[in-house]
């Protein structure tokens, strides 16, 4: 039986790179966003809405009758200071990541649950475990989704179903184009929020492609068995691994220095 799978943000970017590695891996695969694109199946879907969420779930068992493997991909990034962040926009950006998360993980769990198997995979972000000045609330959210997928881990074990987080670091997407970006207290903070956003933006250009984020993710999503997490490319690997190993005193100097300064 042909396997099935929904990636959410896949008409994009890294989402729209796992959809084409997954169908290449001979799986049908829907391609859950709000916009459509040529060449996949796209099904319309607003992560941040219940309703939205559980029609277009329902939709792809009407077509296909079955769930393998959920990747979510679906995601938006906010920077500038804390001290100056619209609460409204801290919320929508936790809103977005992470509870949009939760809310497509509880719409497929209990068809895999009558599966007796399946795969989740949530796109996080390196900024989980090295969270990023000046987009604190993006770090606090992909945090959350890290979290969120240990527990889960446990919780869905006895159940045949595997959940993992897989960490891109820097990659050269439309996301960095849509991040909403605000100034705001610039002055106060000399300079060094537009500095920093800038840094990362440069860092983002110059990194690897969504292709081969998206079949890494591919990928990871096939293996029988998985870890809970995954950082994507050796040098975030390393990175991962030393701020495991160094005091936070330290690993927080060095984030300082790259993106604080």
């Amino acid at each position: 039986m042909q396997k099935v799978a929904i990636v959410t943000g896949g008409t994009s970017g890294i989402g729209l790179e796992t959809v084409r590695a997954l169908e290449k891996a001979g799986l049908r695969v829907f391609a859950l966003s709000r916009h459509a694109v040529e060449g996949v199946e796209h099904i319309v879907c607003d992560v941040s809405d219940e309703a939205s969420v559980r029609v277009a779930v329902s939709e792809v068992i009407r077509r296909a009758s079955r769930i393998d493997i959920l990747v979510s991909c679906a995601g938006c990034g906010i920077s500038g200071a804390v001290e100056y962040t619209e609460p409204a926009d801290a919320k929508r950006q936790i809103d977005v990541n992470l509870f949009g998360t939760d809310r497509v993980i509880r719409a497929v769990l209990p068809i895999m649950r009558m599966q007796k198997g399946g795969r989740i995979v949530c796109i996080s972000s390196v900024a989980a475990v090295a969270p990023i000045p000046f987009q604190a609330w993006y770090s606090v959210s992909k945090a959350g989704l890290n979290a969120l997928v240990m527990a889960l881990r446990n919780e869905l074990q006895p159940l045949g179903v595997s959940v993992c987080a897989v960490m891109p670091g820097d990659i050269k997407t439309g996301f960095t184009a849509a991040r909403s970006k605000s100034s705001a207290g610039d002055e106060v903070y000399g300079g060094r929020i537009t500095r920093s956003v800038g840094k990362m933006e440069q860092d983002e250009q110059n990194g690897m492609s969504a292709a081969f984020a998206g079949r890494a993710v591919a990928r990871i999503a096939l293996r029988r068995h998985v870890r809970p997490y995954y950082a994507l490319g050796l040098s975030y690997k390393a990175c991962c691994a030393l701020i495991k190993l160094l005091p936070a005193r330290t690993a927080c100097w060095i984030i300082g220095k790259l993106y604080a300064s």
